[in-house]
């Protein structure tokens, strides 16, 4: 099972793709609570040079509370991550799958708000 839901945008400004995965996530509902530029910290921690690389932390608060109410543990799991990464002929956005990543809970009422996150995040990627 793939454990993440990607695209390709070619030829593109990494910035500019950020911008508007950012306005993409917003669309459907989702904030950025977190934002890690894995860039500038390998730079920082390991002095290593690597293409651009961001992790943002999405959230659509009415998901977050309603899976919450269902699995109070599941806080451990959020926010949503995010990747935007520069590779060859572009910049690939990869967003987690939420079904993938909450197979460990048995819980069939959570794999359905899950089921729901997927589908918003699939959209939201597919806008970029």
């Amino acid at each position: 099972m793939t454990y993440t839901i990607n695209r390709l945008i070619a030829n593109a400004d990494f910035d500019a793709v950020d911008a508007r995965t950012r306005a993409a996530l917003a669309k459907d509902g989702f904030g950025v609570l977190t934002e890690i530029d894995v860039k500038a910290t390998m730079k920082m921690k390991l002095d290593v040079e690597m293409p651009a690389y961001r992790i943002l932390g999405a959230c659509n608060p009415k998901m977050a509370h309603q899976a919450i109410g269902l699995e109070p543990r599941v806080g451990a799991m959020l926010p949503c991550n995010v990747i935007l990464r520069e590779v060859e002929g572009g910049v690939e956005v990869s967003a987690i799958d939420p079904v993938a990543s909450m197979q460990a809970i048995e819980n069939p009422e959570l794999t359905a708000v899950a089921g729901q996150v997927r589908d918003l995040l699939a959209k939201a990627v597919a806008a970029v």
